[in-house]
């Protein structure tokens, strides 16, 4: 029986989710089933290889690319001159009294630190060696110490600048400077959400989160003299690229130079610091590119066996006949979504399913932007659902708390981020009223 491209498409798919799921490399692992079901599907070698020798180039070598490895500098350049702590130092100054304020304090520091390094990983890690220790001084319960952490990392790839923002705009052809400026409110709401979560928890049990001492007005507002920079640099690209004033790559540039200005004026600079701020820039640059080149080779791979077409005429069928709402389809997705980031990095769960899932959203009529930042919300929300949320897994070995008080923390977070994803999905001009006005 002769296997038609369709199925090759499904079989490939099925066999990367395993060596996935096996722990191979992501962009290597799409690499080889792309190149396989490509001399598959055509059934000439040669052509197989021509797709490997000339993708990998044409795509990555362009202009729009070049503002990933510099958003990633401008990143490293911030986080390893310990601006992170004082991040947490100020909101922990100005909010920290209140009940549940040094949890809130928290989730509101990682919320700045995640518009200068855009990783939620490196955002919970960095939080967690400030945070951590300073709550359980106070006689925070692990659970709440801990959860408000890993819950707040998981902002760091939705408020821009965010490098799988950057990725799903290149593979979509969705404008990056648009995908940036609509996570600014959902963003902003998701720290609300938590903070929000905070408060009615410690109203519930009080004696989670006893209250810390009250700093004066004068060391609240000197607080503030080491973290205007960032502020100032975060204001600097996003009112830029709303403006229309430079592009989101210009941005990528701009942000890296005056990141390096704000490390050297804060007296922070030296050899060390350089050497390791850009040789961390170069590792994540090189393995976000092999992500990409596997991506791009295995939308190649899915389109030759037109696996994404037939899904979407499948599905419009199917909803046209059945007269479903395509809600309900964006809810199976986002079952799907939640389900996969369980145990899949988010980098991964992005770059296996936009190919595939991306013509379905659009040939359902729904906007690319308002999809973009509703899958990052999803994915966020698998990267702490138990029992296989990623983030759960790095927090447990980075703070030394077990997995059985993570779980039992977490949920309260949950429930705030599906509340926070139907208001998203029920009013979609929250996500894009903004990049709709711009210029």
């Amino acid at each position: 029986m002769e296997l038609t491209p369709f199925w090759i498409g499904v079989i490939g798919i099925v066999v990367l989710l395993v060596i996935m799921f096996a722990r191979m490399w992501v962009g290597v692992s799409m690499m080889v089933i792309s190149f396989i079901g490509c001399w598959l599907i055509t059934g000439k070698f040669e052509n197989a290889y021509q797709v490997l020798g000339s993708v990998p180039y044409s795509q990555v070598a362009s202009y729009t690319m070049v503002c990933m490895p510099l958003f990633i500098l401008m990143g490293t350049f911030l986080s390893h001159s310990d601006i992170g702590a004082d991040l947490y130092i100020c909101v922990r100054k100005w909010i920290g009294h209140i009940k549940g304020g040094l949890a809130m304090a928290t989730i509101g520091a990682c919320g700045l630190f995640a518009a200068i390094c855009g990783e939620s990983t490196a955002t919970a890690i960095t939080m967690g060696k400030i945070a951590y220790p300073e709550m359980r001084k106070y006689g925070y319960t692990q659970s709440l110490a801990s959860c408000s952490i890993v819950c707040g990392g998981t902002i760091g790839i939705l408020i821009p600048p965010s490098v799988i923002m950057i990725i799903y705009g290149v593979l979509v052809e969705e404008s990056i400077g648009k995908l940036f400026i609509a996570g600014i409110i959902p963003g902003i709401m998701q720290v609300l959400f938590y903070m929000a979560t905070i408060w009615i928890l410690c109203k519930i049990k009080p004696a989670i989160a006893p209250v810390a001492e009250k700093f004066p007005v004068k060391d609240r507002v000197l607080s503030l003299k080491n973290v205007w920079p960032a502020g100032l640099l975060f204001i600097i690209i996003i009112a830029g690229i709303y403006s229309g004033f430079f592009t989101p790559t210009e941005a990528g540039g701009i942000g890296a130079a005056v990141a390096l200005v704000i490390v050297i004026c804060m007296r922070r600079f030296n050899i060390k610091f350089f050497k390791d701020a850009t040789m961390d820039a170069l590792q994540a640059s090189t393995m976000v590119f092999c992500l990409l080149i596997g991506a791009y080779l295995f939308m190649r791979f899915t389109a030759l066996s037109g696996l994404p077409n037939q899904l979407t005429m499948a599905l419009i069928n199917f909803r046209t006949e059945y007269n479903v709402s395509p809600i309900l389809i964006v809810v199976i997705l986002m079952v799907v979504y939640f389900i996969l980031g369980m145990f899949l990095d988010s980098m991964a769960v992005l770059l296996l399913t936009v190919p595939i899932v991306y013509p379905i959203i659009i040939g359902m009529g729904f906007d690319g932007i308002w999809w973009g930042i509703l899958m990052v919300r999803f994915i966020e929300m698998s990267m702490i659902s138990p029992p296989f949320g990623l983030n759960l897994f790095v927090m447990t070995k980075a703070i030394n708390t077990p997995l059985g008080i993570l779980y039992k923390g977490v949920w309260p977070f949950l429930i705030a981020d599906a509340v926070h994803c139907a208001l998203l999905i029920a009013f979609p001009q929250i996500v894009t009223f903004l990049p709709y006005m711009m210029s």
